[in-house]
């Protein structure tokens, strides 16, 4: 039988150190973070892990350090391939798998990666399938980068109905989409889950089964409470739900590096420094840094509000 994969997902970011190189211990130090704040599980090797400028060695080995580290108190999935090539892809895929992550994430867009049309998305993941170890939990990403590819419904319930897909990481970003996704898959094991701040305590409600939107890097715990009252709103699940996506609407202002400056303050770890992000996002965004003390105590007094109210 499938597992279930569900919950608050984080999106891991990568910190490097001085040199460059992927910092291990700050790696560990975040994953305890993630699992001390109530995440269910891991999201490791993803668009936030900046796994477009990591090369194949690195992913393969982030993915097996985040595996070793969460030492199955928590699933770890990982994705990991970025190539345009299908050959390639299972060459990343399959060593990826190898690292024995929990579960393995297909990118969308890398279906059908030059946009052709017609069947070949749906040939492109079939030949994968094929090739892919028949008892690896999958699930499906609608990756931003470089482009949004979302799923027909057609496309959806193929996956969902396969018996092979656990998750959804839906980026749609629109209400009517999850709650569409949700109807169309509820008799099968595939879950949708939600990426999106802006809708996420309505799409939790409305039977999106978890989040995994980028602020999962700033306050997982505060999204596992909203999750756990979703069947019963309060005037304080409705009031952290806005105060949820306000905060979110900082992710433009240079994320991931910002989420890395978060958890410097925090004290996770060292670095900020960024592959994708090159320049100085204090610098380029004047009120940043205010803006970042306002999230922390933003956080700190929902968490003490939420333990309250229990």
């Amino acid at each position: 039988m499938l597992k279930r994969l569900e919950g608050i997902i984080p999106v891991m970011i990568t910190p490097f150190d001085a040199n460059g190189k992927i910092d291990y211990p700050g790696v560990a130090k975040l994953v305890e973070w993630y699992i001390a704040n109530r995440s269910d599980a891991l999201f490791a090797v993803c668009q936030s892990s900046e796994m477009q400028l990591l090369s194949l060695e690195e992913r393969v080995e982030l993915a097996a350090f985040v595996k070793k580290t969460a030492a199955g108190r928590i699933p770890v999935i990982a994705s990991g391939h970025v190539s345009d090539d299908l050959e390639a892809q299972l060459e990343e895929l399959t060593a990826i798998a190898a690292t024995g992550v929990d579960g393995m994430v297909l990118v969308t867009n890398r279906l059908d990666a030059k946009q052709q049309g017609g069947t070949k998305f749906l040939d492109d993941l079939h030949w994968l399938l094929e090739r892919l170890p028949q008892n690896l939990l999958l699930g499906l990403y609608e990756c931003p980068a470089p482009y949004r590819r979302l799923l027909t419904d057609e496309e959806l319930m193929v996956c969902a109905n396969s018996g092979r897909f656990a998750i959804l990481k839906d980026v749609s970003c629109d209400l009517d989409t999850v709650k569409r996704r949700v109807e169309l898959t509820r008799n099968t094991p595939l879950a949708i889950v939600n990426a999106n701040a802006a809708i996420a305590f309505d799409a939790m409600k409305a039977g999106s089964r978890g989040f995994t939107g980028v602020f999962t890097n700033f306050h997982p715990d505060l999204y596992r409470w909203m999750l756990d009252n979703a069947d019963a709103p309060s005037a304080l699940a409705d009031e952290l739900s806005i105060y949820l996506a306000l905060a979110a609407m900082a992710e433009p202002m240079g994320y991931p590096k910002l989420a890395k400056a978060y958890h410097q303050r925090l004290g996770t770890f060292d670095g900020t420094d960024s592959r994708v992000v090159t320049y100085d996002i204090f610098e380029k965004f004047w009120a940043l840094d205010k803006l970042l003390d306002k999230i922390v105590e933003g956080t700190e007094d929902f968490r003490r509000r939420t333990a309250r109210a229990g």
